[in-house]
């Protein structure tokens, strides 16, 4: 089970029975459902409760889906780099590569997927589907001629069942007498695959050689076939009337009765013709009514212009679909799409299919295409906005995709920057290494306020677990003075308990960190004393010790661990410290005394606790005259 990483809200429900209530813990991506079970004073009886857990997008905890999930954002990376300033011309071919781009992913998806059972592969296939139509009808746009070459591949892309049952009759022994060789034969033609046709109808030529005659003329009206090609000299206008002359030589050859001694020649001069009872008779080979849609108009209406499409879409749908069945879900997007009514595709993507991620790469794609701009959503985001910000939320559920999602808010102007701060922080952070993923994210977008509590979280953490480096790290990376002024009364705590600091490097690397807090300031400038006194430079160690208690810089109640420090200088046989600053060691200790007093009678010390401190006192006064008298000498014949 997937763990929810913010504590949720518990909403009781009112008992639906007996002594039962339903609860709700509300997590960023899921729902925790359960049953709970409140018994009387002295009431008697045992139950179980049970956890239900709703999720919102299950699809993205797919592995396999994964690929599709990093593969698309590569491309919707790369589309949202486009410039707007281009002409919209010179970016179409580019829409229609990426739109390509996305159509590949969604296939490599369904060939991991073959081997698996579920029904994950038919909605792939479904996706791709409607992808493709959208992509000839409005991506694409092409126009009338060109537009049914492109419906034709679409088809037969999706209609490639008809291949393996060739393969399978043409490596048998005698293919012209295979059971599936007229429904191969047959399927071509729907498909307007005519070359081959050709090529099937000649071996059942060379069996019949009575009957050679009559397929020579079918072979010579399957090649006279015009199809329209767009990068030719032809016009459209002159293609229709080489179209027309062909169709009447057909329907000559009907009239004539010249294949009614054979019906399979005869069905497929019929299906030329696009006589619709013939067609409807092969329901089984065409599969889908949409397969007969683009047959129709290839066989009557080879120039449909795209504003007629969705005129031939409803009747071809009503003639092929029975009367008493209702139509899939499926069957009213590609309607939708024939109508060229792109947001009610949209609307029924978003209601069929289990995830958001279609219809936020597909409604991306037509913006960019400018063709979405004049609808706005009543709630502020426009369409685009609203999806990907859908979509995006639902990976943030998962523990690693998030980071796709972050790409996705960045491309949302308007509403993605308070969708990523509200859930940047909802990612757990299991790890040192993903929480400074995150926080990167975070400081490259200056996400101040989040860089904040993930260094808070993470340095109370560290503390906790008492690793005061990593703690300090992270409260000045937080730039959080109180927490940084907390970790350094640690440091000092820790150094008094056992003469020693954890973490030099860090200590030693603080830079203008150390700026941070006073006790920040102090921590460091301490350990440059220890690491001068190391050097013996005497001279400058000591007056760094002094300067840190005139200055007012050392707490007082770590002065009289600093005065002890000085001792060993002042032992020393060369004169460390001057008069001046003997002098301000000796205030320093008398001041401290003096406080150290009046603390003493308000408090409950122990005894052998203030024979210590009296013993240090005492000590310190003796080398403190010690170290004056020697300087004032030394000054003295220095000056003299």
């Amino acid at each position: 089970m997937e763990e929810v990483d913010v504590e949720p809200t518990i909403t009781n429900i009112p008992a639906i029975s007996d002594g039962k209530h339903m609860g709700f813990a509300w997590g960023p991506g899921d729902i925790l459902v359960y049953e709970t079970l409140y018994k009387a004073s002295g009431a008697s009886g045992s139950g179980c409760s049970f956890i239900h857990e709703i999720r919102k997008d299950e699809d993205i905890y797919s592995p396999i889906l994964r690929k599709l999930f990093n593969e698309s954002h590569h491309i919707f990376v790369g589309l949202q780099t486009i410039r707007e300033e281009l002409p919209s011309k010179s970016k179409k071919p580019q829409f229609v590569s990426i739109s390509k781009n996305y159509r590949s992913v969604i296939r490599a998806c369904m060939e991991e997927l073959q081997q698996v059972a579920g029904n994950t592969v038919s909605i792939l296939l479904a996706i791709e589907l409607i992808w493709n139509l959208c992509e000839v009808l409005f991506i694409d746009a092409a126009p009338a001629g060109s537009l049914l070459l492109h419906l034709l591949d679409w088809v037969r892309l999706h209609k490639a069942d008809v291949d393996e049952r060739a393969r399978e009759v043409l490596q048998s022994e005698s293919p012209a007498e295979h059971h599936d060789y007229w429904d191969v034969v047959v399927s071509y033609v729907l498909q307007g695959r005519l070359e081959e046709v050709r090529q099937m109808l000649v071996k059942q030529g060379t069996l019949q050689p009575a009957a050679r005659s009559m397929y020579k003329q079918m072979d010579t009206l399957l090649s006279k076939m015009p199809f329209y090609n767009p990068g030719g000299t032809q016009t459209l206008t002159e293609f229709d009337v080489k179209w027309r002359h062909w169709h009447e030589e057909v329907d000559r050859c009907m009239q004539d009765n010249s294949f009614a001694s054979n019906r399979h020649l005869e069905v497929i001069c019929k299906i030329l013709l696009g006589d619709e009872d013939t067609l409807l008779d092969h329901k089984e080979l065409l599969g889908t009514w949409y397969h007969f849609l683009v047959t129709r108009l290839l066989f009557c209406h080879p120039t449909v212009k795209p504003t007629e499409l969705h005129y031939y879409a409803q009747s071809c749908m009503t003639m092929f679909l029975d009367s008493r069945s209702v139509s899939e879900p499926l069957d009213n997007i590609l309607l939708a799409a024939f109508e060229f009514d792109i947001h009610q595709v949209i609307k029924e993507c978003s209601i069929a299919l289990n995830n958001w991620w279609f219809v936020a790469h597909l409604t991306d794609l037509l913006d960019h295409c400018k063709l979405l701009q004049s609808h706005n959503l009543h709630f502020g985001s426009n369409l685009r906005e609203f999806l990907l910000l859908e979509y995006a939320s639902g990976l943030f559920t998962h523990h690693s995709l998030w980071q796709l999602a972050v790409d996705y808010f960045d491309h949302c102007p308007e509403f993605g920057r308070v969708y990523l701060e509200l859930q940047i922080e909802r990612v757990p952070l299991e790890t040192e290494r993903k929480a400074l993923k995150v926080l990167r994210i975070c400081e490259q977008r200056q996400m101040s306020e989040q860089v904040r509590s993930i260094c808070k979280i993470m340095a109370m953490r560290a503390l906790r677990n008492n690793r005061l480096g990593s703690a300090l790290s992270w409260s000045i990376r937080a730039k959080d003075a109180a927490f940084a002024t907390l970790i350094s009364e640690r440091f000092l705590q820790d150094y008094c308990a056992k003469g020693t600091f954890s973490d030099l490097d860090l200590i030693d690397n603080l830079g203008p960190a150390m700026l941070l807090s006073d006790r920040l300031t102090f921590l460091g400038k301490y350990r440059e004393f220890h690491k001068l006194y190391g050097e013996k430079r005497f001279r400058e160690a000591a007056k760094l010790l002094l300067s840190l208690m005139t200055a007012k810089i050392a707490p007082q109640s770590f002065w009289m661990t600093l005065l002890t420090d000085a001792l060993p200088l002042l032992e020393q046989k060369e004169v460390i410290f001057t008069a001046d600053q003997t002098y301000e060691l000796m205030f320093c200790l008398e001041e401290l005394t003096s406080s150290l007093n009046i603390t003493a009678s308000s408090t409950d010390r122990p005894m052998q606790e203030e024979d210590v401190e009296v013993t240090k006192v005492e000590l310190l006064r003796l080398a403190l005259a010690r170290n004056l008298a020697q300087a004032i000498v030394k000054e003295g014949t220095v000056e003299t």
